[in-house]
């Protein structure tokens, strides 16, 4: 019998999967804990109209990551820090700060886990942050260290 799994099933296979299991495995497993539906063609043609549902929002939230990339592109992010002599810092920036100074300048929102720093911040300065918008999209904010 053919199936359609509606859940991640370890010994069958991925959601969407179409896979052949013997009957009584469909009937007596599959079937009533709802992890699969007979692949009829009303069942077949759901799919494939999720599917190509699926790809079009998935396109939809790649063409708006790149948009706020190029958006970020053009922005400067401003952090004050206490410095001693010779422009060494007490501490480092952190992605957090500089989440919280790109709302507050920019206004752009940006989780603080997709701000990836190449290395701590510790002296003042212009600094380059990866932020990873997209699993396609990493965009560069540029991040401007200076004494409070």
């Amino acid at each position: 019998m053919k199936i359609i799994l509606l859940e991640d099933v370890k010994s069958l296979g991925k959601k969407g999967d179409i896979v052949d299991v013997s009957d009584g495995y469909a009937r007596n497993f599959v079937l009533p804990r709802k992890l699969g539906v007979e692949a009829n063609n009303k069942n077949m043609n759901d799919l494939k109209l999720q599917k190509a549902n699926e790809e079009k929002i998935a396109r939809e939230q790649l063409e708006a990551a790149k948009a706020f990339a190029a958006e970020m592109e053009t922005k400067e992010v401003v952090v004050s820090i206490k410095a001693g002599e010779g422009g060494r810092t007490f501490g480092s920036v952190s992605s957090k700060e500089i989440a919280a100074a790109a709302k507050e300048q920019c206004g752009m929102e940006i989780d603080k886990k997709k701000i990836q720093l190449p290395e701590a911040i510790k002296s003042l300065g212009v600094y380059e942050a990866a932020v990873k918008l997209h699993p396609k999209v990493t965009a560069r904010l540029k991040v401007k260290v200076k004494e409070a």
